[in-house]
């Protein structure tokens, strides 16, 4: 978990992170789903729609440097990517999290 986590632009594969961590790959993937719950490439997306959210929730930086900081090539295919896991586009989330964060400075 750790070098997908310090590294989530990496193109990982469940050969490199096996590589990463010295094991075969299908001992890898058996024991990273056994420990925490889902395939690790699943894992993965978990964790780059994460920091993408924080970053879009967080910051000013434009959705393609989001994309890119969270390993895909192109704002659109990160855009897929993020809405079917979040069920909003980038753009769309980032207004509602600052719309949020306007509400909580007015009230």
């Amino acid at each position: 978990m750790r070098l997908i986590h310090e590294r989530p632009a990496h193109p990982w594969t469940v050969d490199s992170l096996a590589d990463g961590v010295a094991m075969s790959r299908s001992a890898f993937a058996d024991r990273f789903r056994d420990l925490v719950g889902v395939p690790p490439l699943s894992y993965v997306t978990r964790w780059r729609m994460h920091k993408a959210s924080s970053m879009l929730r967080n910051g000013d930086v434009t959705i393609a440097t989001v994309a890119r900081a969270v390993g895909y090539e192109t704002e659109s295919s990160f855009g897929k990517v993020f809405k079917r896991y979040t069920g909003q586009a980038p753009g769309e989330f980032r207004a509602k999290a600052h719309e949020v964060v306007a509400e909580r400075h007015d009230g």
